[in-house]
């Protein structure tokens, strides 16, 4: 099975800087561990199963783009 992507080196704030708080970045690399190993594995099923690779990885993609911001409407 081929290696998980790795996290980013860093990750982007909302006011431009990377965020540097360790415990937010532990937690953001242990969030990014476990959506890709999610998505690997539907990914995988659905394939496996006969689901065309190309248009599963549009269908992965039209779901991220479809997640709301948690900042809307706060």
């Amino acid at each position: 099975m081929k290696a998980l992507p790795k996290p980013p080196a860093a990750w982007p704030g909302a006011d431009g800087k990377p965020v540097s708080c360790n415990e937010k970045l532990k937690m953001l690399a242990e969030n990014h561990t476990e959506a890709a190993t999610v998505l690997r594995d539907v990914f995988e099923d659905a394939v496996l199963m006969g689901v065309d690779e190309a248009a599963m990885r549009g269908i992965l993609q039209e779901m991220i783009a479809a997640l709301p911001s948690p900042k809307r409407g706060a």
